[in-house]
């Protein structure tokens, strides 16, 4: 596993426009501490300071941070379809292949890639998470901290999932940016499909069929913290049945699609004439 991880890396460092892209997705995520520190004027009456508010105590923090960390994920998506786009363009697919790597193992070193970054992007997001959580919460008590970590899961699953399904569409179309299209074009059908359910059922079946869908179901592993700060901080204006806990059930369906993409890319590849 560390031959093949290591042969990637080497790819991805010698090329100058992944080294940029790698670092920004790396990046990225610090924004997340200027998230905590806005302060907005409210028509020059007052100034609303979000880390005041509390949603950036124990437990919750592991809620707003992840969410918004996972809004940058496409750069690094972006990195991923280039690693299969550069394999057919510069022919070192051929040559690796040429060298005794076998398909399966090319696929392997792109999947071990993949979660190697994801694994270091969940670092750094536990990590700045824990620090704004140690600055602004006024809890301490470690069964607090670390009662939902599972998010931490939850970032680290849907990494891996949403890159996964990078690589599926990197191999199927060879380009990059073909690939980085039928994410867009797989977003819209999946709300065609829903309307269409909708239109044909109702909108609570569609729902629980759309939730089996492969992006949405990525989305579903973290949902949007903004109504659960309504129910903290407004609770007779929120709506009392949202659900926002990671389940076991959403982390399997990702898991399931993550890994049919790997399958088929290997599938792809073993099949086709190189």
């Amino acid at each position: 596993m560390l031959r093949l991880l290591n042969l990637e890396l080497q790819k991805l460092l010698l090329n100058r426009t992944s080294k940029i892209l790698i670092f920004i997705s790396f990046i990225l995520p610090f924004f997340v501490i200027l998230l905590s520190s806005l302060k907005i004027n409210i028509f020059g009456f007052f100034t609303l300071e979000l880390g005041e508010l509390g949603i950036f105590n124990f437990p919750i923090i592991w809620h707003i941070t992840t969410f918004f960390a996972s809004q940058f994920k496409f750069f690094f998506a972006i990195v991923v379809v280039s690693m299969i786009g550069n394999e057919y363009s510069n022919k070192t697919l051929k040559q690796n292949l040429i060298d005794g790597l076998s398909k399966k193992e090319f696929i392997l070193s792109k999947f071990y890639t993949i979660v190697f970054f994801s694994f270091v992007s969940t670092v750094l997001i536990t990590l700045i998470s824990f620090c704004i959580g140690m600055y602004y919460s006024s809890y301490n008590e470690a069964f607090i901290i670390l009662s939902e970590t599972n998010f931490l899961v939850a970032y680290f699953i849907k990494l891996v999932g949403f890159f996964s399904l990078c690589l599926f569409f990197g191999m199927l179309v060879k380009r990059s940016a073909f690939a980085l299209a039928f994410l867009f074009i797989l977003f819209i059908l999946e709300w065609i499909l829903f309307g269409i359910m909708a239109w044909k059922f109702d909108a609570s079946t569609a729902e629980k069929i759309q939730n089996f869908f492969p992006l949405k179901s990525m989305y579903k592993l973290i949902d949007q913290p903004f109504q659960r700060i309504a129910m903290t901080k407004f609770p007779d204006k929120a709506n009392l049945t949202y659900d926002y806990a990671v389940h076991w059930y959403e982390i399997a369906i990702v898991l399931a699609w993550t890994a049919l993409f790997i399958f088929l890319s290997y599938r792809l590849l073993k099949k086709r004439d190189l």
